[in-house]
């Protein structure tokens, strides 16, 4: 952010004539200013939107700026925040740049002094922004309990990094194991709802006639057992994130009332009468495909379209390319650690074999092969022979059809030879014909891509990763042919 441009701020001071002063000196630096005179108001303020400064005096009638500090600092923290005070001391000084404080001036102050530190905290903001914008450029191996680097989940990692603010809902797809509950959890950590409760349900091992209890909670007597009131998860989740996995096994009548909860933010519990308010993010999962759910009558429309507003799509381990071997590595370090054991890692069949395995079961099947791996057996590399029945008779299969497992390197030197010979063959059968003309570029993107896909059985993703891009450019780039194909005069 340039500092010579506009900005937002948040003045809190309880004296009236000085917050027009200083409302004054800020707008002079081009900031769009909103003064209020109590902690209180300020917190409120906070929740509806957050400012690029905030010019907290440190004693207010209501409440200690330092509290509110530390509030910041816990909820807020790319807010960038100046103290006042006219009782200074060095101490004092020194405790609010410890808890977070960017810089802290002495009343009186001109608007000289102010225009100074206003600058250096905003020139110091676009530093930081500047340097965050580069991290999040850079390809991730880890991010928020999330391991690889494929292109698919840089993908997901951007998607959860910019939704993490907001209370829209979540709709995470994926197939079993792919670490759904693990993205939701992401989103809720990546966002300034971190220090709150994560509360997770899962709707397909919670009986139907005690689902509703366990969202709302109940009151006592409200039915055989319910010997004491109850909070549910709605109640327990208040300010922060309610994770509610496979949704799509919910109930239709219970689903009704879901509806209702997430567009007020109001509940009764079972058994009770009054109405309950709370804020909470709704982050939902599943298994299978929603819309077709929907379409089956097993989900209710209504509620697909309140949940499913960011969708958040987990690609299966056997599209993720070389992230098996990362997620593979780390494993084998966490199980030497509980097992005393010393695996360095993988021979290269192996490594190759669990490149080429589908693996039905996902991460949660990588993880349980590898420790059962560590358990049963010593050494120093994991070898053909530690392999279990499944991946052992996939081996087989592969012999027994004189089919060795391709490695990313084999498969990108077959590509590159493919696609010389292509050029050799379209070189002579230009000559042959006596047509030297230059072949348009898409003409050759569009054969590069198709030798990569059929070299790949198909798989684009694992086309993308050889060719360096991103599966959705192939997508659209396929869609542009087939739709010229279909349009010829377009």
């Amino acid at each position: 952010m340039d500092v010579k441009e506009s900005f937002s701020a948040l003045l809190i001071e309880d004296s009236m004539s000085l917050g027009a002063l200083y409302t004054e000196y800020l707008k002079a630096e081009g900031a769009r200013v909103t003064h209020v005179n109590y902690g209180s108001d300020a917190l409120h303020e906070l929740e509806q939107w957050q400012p690029d400064l905030l010019v907290l005096d440190i004693q207010l009638p209501d409440m200690s700026g330092m509290d509110i500090l530390t509030h910041v600092r816990e909820q807020y923290e790319h807010i960038t925040v100046i103290m006042i005070t006219a009782h200074a001391t060095v101490d004092l000084a020194v405790e609010a740049m410890k808890a977070g404080a960017f810089d802290f001036l002495i009343k009186p102050f001109d608007a000289k002094r102010l225009s100074f530190i206003v600058r250096h905290a905003l020139e110091h903001r676009q530093l930081i922004n500047l340097v965050s914008t580069y991290e999040n450029s850079l390809p991730k191996v880890h991010y928020m309990g999330f391991i690889g680097d494929s292109l698919l989940m840089q993908a997901v990692y951007r998607t959860i990094g910019n939704v993490a603010n907001s209370k829209a809902s979540v709709f995470i797809i994926g197939e079993s194991g792919t670490g759904k509950e693990v993205c939701a959890q992401a989103v809720h950590q990546a966002g300034h709802r971190k220090n709150e409760a994560f509360v997770a349900l899962n709707c397909a091992s919670i009986p139907k006639d005690l689902m509703e209890s366990e969202i709302f909670g109940h009151r006592k007597g409200a039915f055989t057992g319910a010997i004491s009131h109850r909070d549910g998860a709605a109640s327990r989740a208040h300010k922060g994130t309610l994770f509610l996995d496979e949704i799509c096994e919910m109930d239709l009548e219970l689903q009704s009332k879901l509806l209702r909860f997430i567009q007020t933010g109001v509940f009764q519990r079972v058994g009770g009468v009054k109405e309950e308010v709370v804020d909470v993010r709704f982050v939902s999962a599943t298994n299978r495909v929603p819309w077709e759910e929907v379409k089956a009558g097993r989900f209710r429309e209504d509620l697909f379209y309140r949940l499913h507003v960011i969708p958040i799509d987990l690609p299966p381990l056997r599209e993720r390319g070389d992230d098996v071997t990362l997620i593979s590595n780390h494993f084998i370090k966490e199980y030497n650690n509980e097992e005393g054991k010393c695996f360095r890692g993988f021979t290269p069949d192996v490594e190759s074999l669990f490149k080429e395995y589908d693996w039905p079961g996902n991460i949660r099947q990588l993880q349980n092969v590898i420790r059962q791996m560590v358990v049963l057996n010593q050494g120093s590399l994991i070898d053909e022979t530690m392999l279990p029945c499944e991946l052992s008779q996939v081996k087989q299969s592969l012999v027994e059809r004189g089919i060795k497992p391709l490695t990313r390197l084999d498969m990108k030197n077959s590509l590159e030879s493919n696609l010389t010979l292509l050029s050799i063959d379209e070189q002579t059968d230009s000559h042959a014909k006596g047509d030297h003309q230059v072949q348009p570029l898409w003409v050759s993107e569009k054969r590069t891509i198709e030798a990569a896909v059929a070299l790949c059985d198909g798989n684009v993703p694992k086309a993308a990763a050889l060719l360096e891009i991103s599966a959705s450019t192939i997508y659209r780039k396929k869609q542009m042919w087939d739709e010229q194909k279909n349009n010829p005069c377009h």
